[in-house]
């Protein structure tokens, strides 16, 4: 089964702009995907990941967001769309809603509930059918969650999922780079036609070397151009260029992640990040997630301006 798209370069997961009333802002959401697609190296833009405040959307707002970004970008960029679902009934109505608003591929979350009583490989493989049933013309991206996690995929249920024809990419996030190694060996031995793409927003350079094909990540949604010139010099193997980019995000990625994992108080960090660097207008985040503090924003304001970017 032929890809739909090129999933092979820098894909940025957007953030999702709000009034300070707490409702999708189109305008700013149009703008925002619009920019993003602009940069030469963005090969799909996609909505509702956890970066968009997925889980503060009703499923009729996830399918609106689709639905304006797809629209701004028709004819441009493809747009995928993260499926965030408990049960398999749920995920195929939210596949059809996502299709139908305009994505051509929908990456899929782990459901919540694994992440607390397991899953057998037979759960997820079913999960994954049952999806691409309901919406048989999008591709499937797979998304892996950190290996320390009860919703973490084995390297073996890795192999097997991409042998699904419909599956065309991995959004890989382990977390632990000697699983993180092992998983991508096991992926390009079952079919090494599948793009695999590093989510380690806060350690692009170490997981970008491994051999993927990219990065699919919240961050791109802040510093896209520099994820791309990271992704550009890694590729070109100018390790000390890419060190060179890599100092100028250290900063950055501190300021939003805290020298941790990403969450929601760094997605609404991460905001904060985009206003000061005049990307976003408003930075506001839906509770309960909790905008930066003081000391957080002037670390950003620090981050950002040592990047050259700030402009407020």
């Amino acid at each position: 089964m032929p890809s739909i798209a090129n999933y092979r370069g820098i894909i940025p997961a957007i953030s999702c702009p709000f009034t300070p009333d707490h409702r999708i802002d189109e305008t700013a959401l149009r703008k925002l995907a619009s920019w993003l697609a602009g940069h030469d190296g963005v090969v799909a833009i996609m909505t509702n990941g956890h970066t968009g405040e997925v889980f503060s959307l009703t499923p009729a707002e996830r399918a609106e967001v689709t639905r304006i970004v797809a629209d701004e970008l028709k004819g441009r960029c493809p747009v995928i769309s993260s499926i965030v679902c408990e049960g398999l009934k749920d995920a195929a109505d939210h596949a059809r809603a996502a299709v139908a608003a305009g994505a051509v591929a929908l990456d899929v979350m782990p459901p919540h509930h694994w992440l607390r009583f397991g899953f057998t490989s037979g759960h997820a493989l079913q999960y994954f059918e049952a999806i691409h049933e309901a919406a048989p013309e999008a591709d499937l991206v797979c998304h892996v969650y950190p290996a320390w996690t009860r919703a973490s995929y084995s390297s073996q249920l890795l192999a097997d999922l991409a042998k699904l024809p419909y599956l065309q990419a991995f959004k890989v996030g382990q977390r632990d780079m000697n699983k993180y190694a092992r998983d991508i060996q096991a992926i390009r031995e079952a079919d090494a036609s599948k793009a695999i793409l590093t989510c380690h927003d806060e350690y692009l350079l170490a997981s970008m070397v491994q051999g993927v094909d990219g990065a699919l990540v919240g961050f791109a949604t802040f510093i896209p151009q520099l994820i791309i010139d990271l992704w550009n010099a890694v590729k070109a193997g100018d390790l000390k260029k890419a060190m060179e980019v890599q100092a100028v995000i250290t900063p950055l990625k501190d300021a939003v992640y805290g020298g941790g994992e990403p969450t929601g108080e760094a997605h609404a960090r991460m905001k904060g990040g985009m206003y000061l660097a005049g990307v976003i207008d408003d930075a506001t985040v839906r509770p309960p997630t909790e905008a930066p503090n003081a000391k957080e924003m002037d670390a950003l304001r620090a981050a950002v301006k040592q990047a050259g970017l700030l402009q407020r």
